[in-house]
C-alpha cells in the first residue's frame, strides 16, 4: 500500500471518529445518554449506543463532504445492517434493558472536513 493511501486511510479514520464525537455531543445536547461509543464484538461494531426514556438506539454514523455521490445514509448496506443487528443482539444479551431498541443512521455533511464550522447533522430514525 502506498504512503498516500495509508495517509488517506488515517485521515478517513480520524474524520470518522470526529464525526462520531460530534453526533455523541449532539445526542447529549438533546437529552440522550451515550452508553457506548465504538462498541466492538465478534459480530461487528456499533458507532454509538445511546438511551432516552423510551429507546436504546444503535446509531451508525456516516460522514461525507457532500451528497454529490448520494446521501451518506445510503452507505449503510443490507450487509452492514445485518452486522449491526447481530452486534446489537449481543449487546442486549450482555446489557438487558426494557427500552425499545431502534436503529438510527446519523448523516454528517462537513464540506471542509475538520475545518467545517457548522457540520450539518441529520438523523434517520428507525432507519432499518
Amino acid at each position: 500500500m502506498s504512503a498516500d493511501r495509508q495517509a488517506q486511510g488515517r485521515e478517513n479514520r480520524l474524520l470518522g471518529k470526529w464525526g462520531e464525537a460530534l453526533v455523541a455531543q449532539d445526542l447529549r445536547a438533546k437529552g440522550w445518554t451515550v452508553v457506548a461509543a465504538g462498541y466492538r464484538c465478534r459480530m461487528g461494531e456499533v458507532d454509538l449506543i445511546a438511551t432516552s426514556d423510551k429507546y436504546i438506539t444503535f446509531t451508525e454514523v456516516k460522514l461525507r463532504k457532500s451528497a454529490a455521490f448520494g446521501a451518506a445514509g445510503e452507505a449503510v448496506t443490507t450487509r452492514k445492517q445485518a452486522r449491526l443487528r447481530a452486534a446489537a443482539q449481543l449487546y442486549l444479551m450482555e446489557h438487558p434493558t426494557r427500552l425499545q431498541p431502534r436503529f438510527d443512521v446519523a448523516e454528517i455533511y462537513a464540506p471542509q472536513g475538520f475545518e467545517t464550522k457548522k457540520p450539518q447533522i441529520s438523523y434517520i430514525e428507525n432507519a432499518f
